[in-house]
């Protein structure tokens, strides 16, 4: 009897081959397997008729296994082509931003640009007015210390007459470029109205003022300043709320006393300083009492 070919066999000859190529095979192999014995021709043409009948079903499971395969191909292709196109899109998109971000990025760059040189510029007219605003402070200190040298020598004779009119009391010292009187001479504790013992050494400075002033060329734009100074100890039954307002008010009662007796206001300033501007650091009541003082200085407005 003759063998035959299981159908997965025939299967395999037909994957990847024509059906002529095929049933060449098949023929091959129906005669390979016929060589070993006799069979009769119509046993053979039986045989042939079933595996005929297999080799079309095999054949039909192929084609449609092919079919399956070219349909999910095109499925495939299908999904693919709609990937491709959502990729386009999204390239071209990208693209687009590239392109606005580019444009972006350039109008940035010449932003940036104006604006460096607009610092440039600005820093350059920042040094320039800093030269000029040091050639002038320089060119104000000279004029300064000339107006001070100026003055230097109607500072000297003022002192000189205040000394000889006032004489060597220890509570009226000089201190560097300043008349130092004690407010002892002037005031009664924690008050700001000038006792009536001071009233003759201010008069005697309102005298050697004027008379200073009918020396000193017009040109020189001189003033006295009078500086009120306290000590630190709290003010007690007293109307000022500060040591502040109590040496402002000392030095402006000063000033006023002064014009009252004929010295131009132009020619008077009245700052008051507190306790805030010690002589002497010490807690002791001679460090209290250096600190209470009215200070005089001649100097340029």
């Amino acid at each position: 009897m003759l063998a035959t070919p299981p159908a997965d066999y025939l299967r395999g000859l037909l994957v990847g081959r024509s059906l002529v190529e095929f049933a060449l095979r098949y023929c091959q192999v129906l005669i390979e397997l016929a060589k070993p014995r006799q069979i009769c021709p119509n046993r053979i043409q039986g045989r042939h008729s079933a595996v005929r009948k297999q080799l079309d079903a095999a054949v039909h499971d192929i084609g449609g296994t092919r079919q399956s395969y070219h349909q999910a191909g095109k499925a495939d292709a299908g999904k693919l082509s709609s990937q491709l196109d959502l990729e386009k899109e999204a390239t071209a998109r990208a693209v687009a931003q590239i392109e606005i971000l580019n444009t972006q990025i350039s109008a940035l760059r010449r932003q940036i640009a104006a604006l460096e040189e607009a610092l440039g510029a600005s820093e350059k007219k920042e040094k320039e007015s800093q030269l000029r605003i040091a050639d002038l402070g320089q060119r104000l200190n000279v004029t300064l210390a000339q107006r001070v040298q100026e003055l230097s020598p109607y500072r000297s004779d003022f002192f000189g007459k205040l000394r000889e009119i006032l004489g060597n009391r220890p509570d009226i010292r000089v201190v560097g470029d300043r008349f130092v009187f004690q407010s002892e001479v002037f005031f009664d504790s924690g008050a700001a109205v000038v006792r009536r013992e001071g009233r003759s050494e201010l008069d005697q400075l309102a005298t050697a003022l004027l008379d200073l002033d009918t020396k000193i060329p017009s040109e020189l734009n001189w003033v006295l300043r009078v500086d009120g100074h306290t000590d630190t100890r709290p003010i007690a039954a007293s109307p000022f709320k500060s040591k502040w307002e109590l040496s402002a008010a000392r030095a402006i009662s000063v000033v006023q006393y002064l014009v009252s007796k004929g010295v131009s206001p132009k020619r008077l300033v009245a700052t008051g300083f507190g306790e805030f501007q010690p002589i002497d650091p010490g807690n002791t009541e001679e460090a209290f009492s250096r600190n209470r003082r009215i200070e005089l200085k001649f100097t340029e407005r």
